[in-house]
């Protein structure tokens, strides 16, 4: 298993990832959202990354807490996050808000075919 640490202090559990588009890759934190269905990305990221979410066909619907919204969900050509790289991932293409400290949110999507144990007496979160 591979083992990951947090500070079980803080309100977030912050990962860093990689993210690959057509223009180049960059690193992103994600916050480890077990209730959020889908990864979101901020859009500012993604068009710096070569996505044109204005082009996207596709839009999801995402409640947040300010209500009902659709975004636009592309495929990224690559992410990279607790020691699993996936080809072709679904995104969803949001604009968080100002005062967020996170690029976007690692949801189930992504998650769900990996075991994760947590452990926030140590700050840990172990993947295998």
């Amino acid at each position: 298993m591979k083992r990951y640490h947090f500070d079980p202090e803080k309100g977030l559990i912050v990962l860093r990832a990689r993210l690959w588009g057509p223009s180049g890759d960059a690193r992103v934190r994600l916050a480890l959202d077990t209730g959020a269905t889908s990864t979101i990305v901020s859009t500012p990221i993604l068009v710096a990354l070569g996505y044109d979410p204005v082009s996207s066909q596709e839009r999801m619907r995402v409640t947040t807490a300010s209500g009902v919204e659709f975004a636009a969900r592309i495929l990224a050509e690559r992410i990279g996050v607790l020691g699993t790289t996936r080809q072709s991932f679904p995104i969803l293409c949001h604009t968080l808000p100002p005062s967020t400290t996170v690029d976007g949110l690692l949801g189930l999507d992504f998650l769900r075919r990996q075991r994760l144990i947590f452990d926030f007496r140590e700050g840990l979160v172990e993947v295998g």
